[in-house]
């Protein structure tokens, strides 16, 4: 049928017999449809990180990652899974390749999956007809069909039930989706790109999640490395937020000194992206204007007792306490008033503690 012709990739259908000059009209149109999709597809080639210019960074291990990203960028139906621990930037990477391929003029449409309530969570992303349950009173189109012509980002994707992740992979297969209380399937045109932070294949062992639906996830998987492993990009990821927050509260942007520096690489940011973008903006808004609060930077150290003097146990508290004021003077320089600070007790307190210490 010419409705089956034109799913299969036709540009248009003609009952014959036509006039040649609307057949060749037609043609011409094809021709040059043709033709940009080609010069879209070499101004990205593969390799190409033009795409990812919003993901800021320079170490080899995030720029392998992207680089991989950028090979699926002009296939519209490639589906991918990005793993990473929480804050490493799985949304903003999605975002990219979406923005990137050919179905950047669509919409892009990111749902938390562990966020939605689980009796509402078929009806969210399907939709819902009229009365198919308790207060479905209008006809409600599910995030499938928001996002038809563009991407579904479903982040945590892990924490769907299984019986939904049936109906997911049903829709990756056949291309339909059926809402809640309907009667007839509807053809729906989405790239699905899905995020999660922990490791599947732990999950499909545990029979948690579905092994059909993990593969199909995972045509390519993009694997984030950790704020940590990415040595001298928390500097120019910093620098970014700095002028952005700064910006966006209307202050003077601050340097970003040696000493900051320092401190920011001396870190391991186990909550990567978003905890130093917490850190970056608690020390700008705590600072005098065009200064940026050192101390707010980086949590401070937690006080460890040395481990080449464990404490005998049981131990007396003024004990224990007097080695984790020892471990916060050494950490601090000898800096008893940096220390003090630290620890939140007075310098008279910490001297007490200090004494008792060397007392035991």
């Amino acid at each position: 049928t010419a409705a089956h012709v034109v799913r299969r990739g036709a540009t248009d259908y003609f009952a014959l017999p036509e006039d040649l000059e609307v057949l060749r009209n037609a043609l011409v149109v094809a021709v040059a449809r043709r033709r940009e999709a080609l010069k879209r597809a070499q101004r990205q080639p593969e390799g190409d990180l033009q795409a990812f210019s919003s993901i800021v960074g320079a170490s080899p291990a995030l720029k392998a990652v992207l680089e991989r990203a950028a090979r699926i960028l002009p296939h519209a139906s490639a589906t991918a899974l990005i793993v990473g621990e929480t804050g490493t930037g799985k949304e903003l990477l999605a975002r990219a390749i979406h923005d990137g391929g050919p179905r950047r003029g669509a919409a892009f449409v990111p749902v938390n999956c562990s966020a939605l309530p689980r009796h509402l969570i078929e009806s969210e992303l399907f939709g819902h007809e009229r009365g198919a349950f308790t207060d479905a009173h209008a006809t409600k189109p599910g995030l499938f069909e928001v996002a038809h012509g563009g991407t579904l980002f479903l982040d945590e994707v892990g924490t769907l039930p299984i019986e939904l992740q049936a109906k997911l992979l049903r829709v990756l297969e056949d291309h339909e989706i059926r809402r809640v209380g309907a009667t007839k399937s509807r053809k729906v045109d989405v790239r699905i790109l899905a995020a999660s932070n922990e490791n599947l294949s732990d999950a499909v062992k545990a029979g948690a999640f579905r092994q059909d639906l993990f593969f199909r996830l995972s045509v390519v998987k993009l694997a984030l490395p950790p704020l940590r492993e990415r040595g001298e990009d928390v500097v120019l990821v910093a620098k970014q937020l700095l002028h952005r927050l700064a910006r966006h509260y209307g202050l003077p942007i601050p340097p970003l000194t040696a000493e900051a520096q320092h401190l920011l690489m001396a870190y391991s940011w186990p909550g990567n992206v978003r905890e130093l973008k917490n850190g970056v903006e608690r020390a700008l808004l705590l600072s005098r204007p065009g200064e940026l609060n050192l101390a707010e930077l980086v949590p401070a150290p937690e006080p460890d007792v040395p481990a080449e003097a464990p404490l005998p146990f049981p131990a007396p508290l003024d004990t224990i306490n007097g080695a984790a004021a020892r471990a916060m003077v050494n950490l601090a320089q000898g800096n008893l008033s940096e220390a003090a600070r630290r620890l939140q007790v007075s310098r008279t307190r910490l001297r007490r503690l200090l004494d008792l210490r060397e007392r035991h």
